[in-house]
């Protein structure tokens, strides 16, 4: 008889530490996963119409809020940009003389 307990109780622990190790697995999966998988999924339809007006009217709008800033660019990003800017001319004047 206690052999018959002791197999029941082990039965209903072993149940037990599935169930937990199945929720342990979802709830990893939904927090960690399944936000970048839902990333990845809509940069790979970026080619979709939808999708790219979608993708404009973000970009329209995060030029307007930028416009209605005193400051759109931090001072060592508009260093690195000036450069930028310089290189490029002075590579397409070069190209140019070409």
């Amino acid at each position: 008889m206690k052999e018959k307990s002791n197999i029941k109780i082990f039965l209903i622990k072993l149940a037990a530490i599935t169930f937990a190790i199945i929720i342990v697995i979802n709830v990893s999966y939904n927090l960690i996963l399944a936000d970048k998988l839902e990333t990845l999924n809509k940069i790979m339809r970026i080619s979709e119409k939808e999708n790219i007006e979608s993708l404009k009217d973000k970009i329209r709008s995060e030029i307007k809020s930028g416009l209605e800033k005193e400051k759109i660019l931090k001072e060592n990003d508009a260093e690195l940009l000036n450069k930028f800017y310089k290189k490029l001319k002075n590579e397409i004047y070069q190209a140019e003389g070409k």
